[in-house]
């Protein structure tokens, strides 16, 4: 362990909130992972702007994370920092018509707590496993839904540490896309706008969209959610079934036999199992369709 770095990164954090050679296994989705040489969970913006700057300061490499849930960590783990927003920068501020969201919160946790307050127009999102702050730098989406459809605008940081509203029409929302991956900027919390409904109803659309999930998703295993983007015309899922790779297996890693778009950790499975039966499908669509397969899950560490 590199002492200074450590003083350094709890003279801003805490020492409570700082760990050393931490397994990412624990922190993501998947499973999977080697350890971060540094994991730091702050609990403000300005401790997170001044971490950033710390860290490119000190020259060392770092990675602002969520909950994981979209994530690939190397077996080898990550040379640098992690810094994770997540539960401690996860609060709500409900508005009569919607609410200011922290990036940390869960989108299970704030689509099920507006259907408490009869506010409809989040069903989509709220069985999709990450954070706010993932959700609107991905532009997440499902079930016809996605988050352009209802944010108003999100409190961003740049790679300087500066902080600024960025209204709606600055996010460059697209598919999988945003601002904030085109640009590096860290999302911190975002304004959602929803509509008045009936508390029932929106429960009964949130129980038939989460027995839909269940029925059709691998959920009973660690995953990063849909492996690959989905490709202009086509479903990843049905091209990589049509291709003869339902069930296809490497080590501890498999392309489920619910829904082919889902590569799962069956058994153990470890980052090169997981690359493995990715390249494995990429190339045989490729080769069968002609259509060349895009990751959505992110990859950490040296691969």
């Amino acid at each position: 362990m590199n002492q200074d770095i450590f003083d350094r990164l709890v003279q801003i954090a805490g020492k409570d909130n700082v760990l050393v050679n931490e397994s990412m296994k624990k922190h993501t989705t998947f499973r999977i992972g080697g350890p971060a040489d540094f994991f730091v969970t702050p609990c403000s913006a300005l401790q997170t702007g001044r971490l950033i700057c710390e860290c490119r300061q000190m020259g060392i490499p770092y990675y602002v994370m969520g909950n994981g849930s979209n994530l690939l960590v190397s077996d080898n783990g990550y040379r640098g920092v992690i810094i994770q927003i997540y539960d401690k920068l996860n609060e709500i501020e409900w508005q009569e018509d919607g609410a200011v969201v922290m990036a940390g919160c869960l989108l299970s946790r704030f689509g099920n707590e507006a259907a408490k307050k009869g506010l409809t127009g989040f069903e989509f999102a709220t069985g999709i496993p990450g954070t706010m702050g993932g959700a609107v730098a991905m532009n997440a989406g499902a079930y016809g839904g996605e988050i352009a459809d209802c944010i108003v605008r999100a409190r961003m940081m740049d790679v300087d540490g500066a902080i600024r509203w960025y209204e709606k029409d600055e996010l460059e929302l697209g598919y999988r896309m945003s601002a904030a991956i085109k640009h590096n900027l860290i999302v911190l919390e975002a304004e959602i706008k929803l509509a008045k409904g009936n508390t029932e109803e929106i429960k009964k659309k949130l129980a038939d969209l989460s027995a839909a999930r269940k029925s059709k998703q691998p959920l009973e295993y660690p995953s990063a959610g849909s492996t690959f983007k989905r490709p202009e015309g086509y479903f990843a899922g049905k091209l990589i079934q049509d291709a003869g790779f339902k069930g296809f297996s490497h080590g501890g890693a498999m392309v489920s036999d619910k829904h082919s778009g889902f590569v799962i950790n069956v058994k153990d499975a470890t980052a090169e199992d997981v690359m493995a039966v990715i390249n494995a499908v990429s190339d045989g669509v490729y080769e069968k369709f002609g259509v060349r397969l895009e990751m959505e899950v992110k990859r950490l560490g040296d691969f």
